[in-house]
């Protein structure tokens, strides 16, 4: 079997039935396997995805107590812009365009450093990374971690059920997972550790990056504006980490065919354009669909791509010291023909 189809820990309920079509699996069947993978007394193996969650339910506090004691016409602004646009924007550039799909190069690994800690962390790389690679390689069939055509439950919790990498890999796929993420910076288990913890990346490593990276941040803002700040900047990134499970599944049109001509030119999946998330966060879905390690996906004159400004600004800089733009293909095999026809 190709790597991608078992990379991924396969849920009880399965990807396919016996005629390799897509199991659909029940409210309940979606909801017992999600508690059933957070549960670290069943199994240490399941820490990563306990952590994931452990981490978005610390920041709901924050959020609860900026809406009772810190509400102002400011600090909405502040959680909009913080919330929406940079949290989304940094998620593209560092999750998606770089960890992924290494549409980029950093000059050296101080530049790698504070572009992965820009914002509060939330998302492990590796839960995202690995399933990510499998996503394009099977977007929108069966085995693809959130395909939209099993249901919005699917897609929103795929993180803890599709998308963790599986836990008895033998010692060669391992080090294929290593070679996936060795780019990304974060320090790998070997493989007796492996072996232990079900995972990638230490515990111990991931819990002492989470603790200073907070610490940092929850200071940061609280010098730049007191509690009030950092209450509603933690909220933000909390109202964010919800949300963001959300996107799968609208930017593959809720597993429906709503690709228009003339604005989605990739046809072989369900990924669409989306006005929202194309401006704040350079998620222009069906044109990464089509170049997946372009390291910008706003092509088109009116395709705001924050994600792609930041990494330009980087390259002037000399933080960057190499890219990968198709705007120049895009224009060559899709738009331009489109436009004679």
């Amino acid at each position: 079997m190709p790597f991608l189809d078992y990379v991924l820990q396969t849920p009880s309920y399965g990807w396919t039935d016996e005629q390799s079509v897509l199991i659909k699996p029940t409210v309940k069947q979606i909801l017992t396997e999600f508690f059933s993978r957070l549960n670290v007394f069943k199994t240490r193996k399941n820490w990563l995805p306990f952590f994931s969650w452990l981490k978005v339910l610390y920041l709901i506090p924050f959020f609860v107590l900026f809406v009772i004691y810190f509400l102002s016409w400011w600090t909405i602004l502040a959680a909009f812009v913080y919330g929406m646009i940079i949290m989304g924007t940094h998620g593209t550039i560092w999750h998606h365009r770089y960890c992924t799909h290494g549409a980029y190069t950093f000059r050296n690994k101080f530049w790698r450093f504070i572009t992965q800690n820009l914002t509060l962390c939330v998302i492990p790389e590796e839960i995202y990374v690995i399933s990510h690679h499998v996503h394009h390689s099977k977007s929108d069939k069966p085995g693809d971690p959130y395909n939209a055509q099993a249901g919005f439950l699917y897609c929103f919790l795929a993180d803890v059920n599709h998308q963790p990498i599986a836990k008895e890999l033998n010692e060669d796929d391992y080090n294929r997972v290593k070679s996936l993420m060795k780019h990304t910076g974060v320090k790998a288990n070997t493989y007796l550790q492996y072996q232990r913890w079900g995972s990638y990346v230490n515990p111990w490593r991931a819990i002492l990056s989470w603790i200073l990276n907070w610490s940092f941040w929850y200071l940061a803002f609280y010098l730049m504006g007191g509690h009030a700040l950092a209450f509603c900047l933690f909220g933000a990134a909390g109202f964010w980490a919800i949300g963001v499970r959300t996107f799968n599944y609208e930017g593959h049109a809720k597993g429906k065919d709503k690709q228009r001509d003339g604005t989605d030119y990739s046809r072989k999946d369900k990924s669409i354009n989306q006005l929202w998330p194309g401006l704040v966060a350079g998620e222009w879905h069906n044109n990464h669909h089509l170049f997946p390690k372009s390291a910008r996906s706003g092509f088109k004159p009116m395709q705001i791509d924050l994600a792609w400004y930041y990494i330009k600004l980087l390259n002037m800089i000399g933080a960057v010291s190499h890219y990968k733009d198709f705007k120049k293909q895009f224009y060559e095999q899709y738009y331009r023909p489109y436009q004679r026809r």
